[in-house]
C-alpha cells in the first residue's frame, strides 16, 4: 500500500529525521511539504526542511510556507533543545530549492483538489496550518483520508508537566482539528519519548560513511543543557519519525480508540490533552454532565525495538 501524504513540519532535528524517512521509505509518496513555526523560526524551519530534501537527493516537491505564529498564543520555539538553527550542531549546504509562491494552507487546498484519491496530512509541529486550511476551506475536508499527527500525550507532557509541545503552542488549532469529524491519529509524547536510541548506536551511525546515516547520528546525539539545572541532555529518540513508522506499519503498535480533548482554559493545564481510557461509565455519565468528545486512534504502545529497525533500514547505506 502506497500513502500518499501531505507533510506538515516545524523542522528541528526530528522533523528532519522524519523527512527522510518520508523521502526513503518506498510505501510513502510526499505530494508536497508545507511549514510552520513552533520548534525553531519559520525561516530556519524551510532552510532546514530544504537542505534535508538536498540530503536525501529528494525529488522535487513542493514546499511552502505557512504560519508564523499560533492561533491566539505568542510564538515561543523550542530552541533550546533543537539548537540555535534547528538541526543541533548539524551543519549542511544551503539549498538552491526555491519555495512555492504561495502560502502553505493554499498549497495544501491545491494538493487536495487536484488529487484523484483523498491524501493523509502527516502534522508534525503545531497544528496551525491545519486549523488555518480547515476554517478557510471547509469543503477539502472531504478530500482528507485521514489526519495522522504528532501531538498530545497519554501520561505526562512535555512542555508543561500536563501538555506536550505541539499542543500547547496553539491549543486552538489543536481543538479545532479534533473535532473536525476527520479520521485522527494520534501519536503521542508519551510513546515518542519512549522510542530511545542506544548510545552505542548512535555512535555507530555518526561513524559511518554515509552522510545521510551520519547525519542522522548527529541529530540524535545532539547535547543540550537542562534551562532547570543546567545537566546535560541527549535528545536521542527519533521522535517525530515515529509517526510515519506508525503509519506504514501500524503492526508494530498498539492502537486505543478514545475520546479526547484538549485544555483550552488559562492555567497550569492548558494544552493537556485528556483521554478518556475508562473501562466503564463514571460519575459524569451517571449524573448527566459528560460532553460527548471526538473518538481518536490513540497510539497507546509500540515495539521499540521493532519500530527503530525500521527506521534505521529505511536509511539505508547511501
Amino acid at each position: 500500500m502506497r500513502h500518499q501524504i501531505l507533510l506538515d513540519v516545524d523542522t528541528g532535528r526530528d522533523d528532519a529525521l522524519a523527512i527522510m524517512f518520508a523521502v526513503l521509505h518506498p510505501e510513502i509518496d510526499l505530494q508536497a511539504i508545507t511549514c510552520v513555526e513552533g520548534n525553531t523560526s519559520l525561516e530556519n524551519v524551510v532552510s532546514n526542511t530544504l537542505k534535508i530534501l538536498d540530503l536525501v537527493d529528494a525529488p522535487p516537491v513542493p514546499v511552502a510556507l505557512g504560519a508564523r505564529r499560533p492561533l491566539v498564543e505568542p510564538p515561543r520555539d523550542a530552541s533550546w533543545i533543537h539548537g540555535k538553527h534547528g538541526l543541533g550542531d548539524v551543519d549542511l549546504p544551503p539549498s538552491g530549492r526555491q519555495t512555492e509562491p504561495t502560502h502553505a494552507v493554499e498549497l495544501m487546498r491545491r494538493c487536495l483538489c487536484d488529487a484523484p484519491e483523498p491524501l493523509t496530512l502527516v502534522a508534525l509541529g503545531p497544528l496551525t496550518n491545519i486549523a488555518l486550511l480547515l476554517r478557510m476551506h471547509p469543503e477539502v475536508s472531504g478530500r482528507i483520508k485521514q489526519i495522522v499527527f504528532m501531538g498530545g500525550s497519554a501520561t505526562i507532557g512535555n512542555a508543561t508537566p500536563v501538555a506536550e509541545f505541539n499542543f500547547w503552542h496553539d491549543p486552538e488549532a489543536a481543538h479545532i482539528v479534533l473535532t473536525s469529524g476527520i479520521p485522527l491519529t494520534m501519536y503521542g509524547w508519551d510513546i515518542l519519548w519512549s522510542m530511545r536510541t542506544p548510545a552505542d548506536q548512535v555512535a555507530e551511525l555518526c561513524a559511518s560513511p554515509s552522510q545521510v546515516r551520519r547525519t542522522a547520528g548527529r541529530l540524535l546525539g545532539f547535547e543540550v543543557a537542562d534551562p532547570s539545572n543546567g545537566e546535560t541532555v541527549i535528545y536521542d529518540c527519533i521522535g517525530d519519525a515515529g509517526t510515519l513508522c506508525a503509519l506504514v506499519a501500524p503492526e508494530l503498535y498498539g492502537v486505543e480508540r478514545r475520546p479526547v480533548q484538549v485544555v483550552l482554559t488559562p492555567g497550569p493545564a492548558r494544552g493537556q490533552t485528556i483521554v478518556d481510557r475508562r473501562a466503564m461509565a463514571g460519575e459524569d455519565a451517571v449524573h448527566a454532565t459528560a460532553e460527548q468528545h471526538p473518538l481518536v486512534d490513540v497510539v497507546t504502545s509500540a515495539h521499540n525495538n521493532e519500530v527503530l529497525a525500521l527506521f534505521f533500514a529505511t536509511l539505508g547505506d547511501r
